[in-house]
């Protein structure tokens, strides 16, 4: 019996992604959603900007009206969720039996399932970001207060409100692997991506610090999503931010090859 290429791999994880209703809620409705937010936001900054203090203008950061804390919770929430419920899923109904039975090398089944995953969320990602940006901005600018692309470190800002989306998508598959149980896994990847982080401050104990600039949401919000980032020892540095962001994905891929290849199904 032949091998099935990768290729066809991929084409069957896609199927199974979108074949899932939970896949169109939480993209379709997600992307709507912080997109609104953004609009909302800007609009009432349009609206009150008359009536804003001088010290309240020279603290304005308009790319907070484009991805707001909140709007990066929901984001992390929904594609950790994502990332979880293609692994979850396919276990609660069986699936899974029949999927390493075509293919016994779980190897590429899991790295079929990564790289869509990754590619999903990686464009949902960058739509949001784009989206959002591009919205607030627009209404910003009628007051004259709007930031363009080649603006210091918005570049930079936009690229990490993309990856929220992957990197939480690939830490959920970890955590789906890991738990199988589709209310516990979006609670674990609830607490573990956004719960904890949202009680994170900086410390007087450095290892405190270094601790907290492990976690994804935490350095993007002192860190990656600031276009100005602050000189403080106690926050997480540019570079140490973007390796946070490149090491829970992987750790994460690692651990759901590790769990799928020595679990029973």
């Amino acid at each position: 019996m032949t091998a099935p290429r990768f290729r066809d791999l991929l084409a069957a994880e896609w199927i199974k992604l979108f074949s899932l209703r939970s896949t169109f809620w939480l993209i379709g409705l997600g992307t709507l959603a912080i997109v609104g937010f953004a609009a909302q936001s800007s609009l009432d900054t349009y609206r009150g900007w008359p009536d804003f203090t001088a010290m309240e203008r020279a603290r304005f950061n308009p790319l907070d009206e484009t991805f707001s804390g909140l709007s990066a919770s929901l984001l992390v929430i929904g594609a950790g969720s994502l990332g979880a419920l293609t692994i979850v899923g396919e276990y609660a109904t069986g699936l899974i039996r029949t999927t390493l039975t075509a293919v016994p090398a779980r190897h590429r089944v899991v790295a079929a399932k990564l790289s869509v995953v990754a590619a999903v969320t990686l464009v949902t990602g960058a739509l949001i970001s784009a989206g959002t940006f591009g919205v607030s901005q627009a209404i910003l600018s009628g007051r004259g207060v709007a930031v363009s692309l080649g603006d210091p470190g918005v570049l930079r800002v936009l690229a990490a409100n993309a990856l929220l989306a992957p990197v939480s998508a690939l830490v959920g598959m970890g955590i789906g692997a890991l738990v199988r149980h589709t209310a516990a896994a979006v609670v674990t990847v609830c607490a573990v991506l956004v719960i904890v982080p949202t009680f994170l401050r900086p410390t007087v104990h450095q290892w405190a610090n270094d601790l907290y600039a492990l976690v994804p949401l935490y350095v993007w919000r002192t860190c990656l999503g600031l276009p100005q980032v602050r000189d403080d020892p106690a926050l997480p540095t540019v570079a140490g931010s973007w390796a946070t962001f490149t090491l829970w994905p992987l750790a994460a891929a690692l651990l759901t090859l590790i769990v799928i290849r020595r679990r029973d199904v």
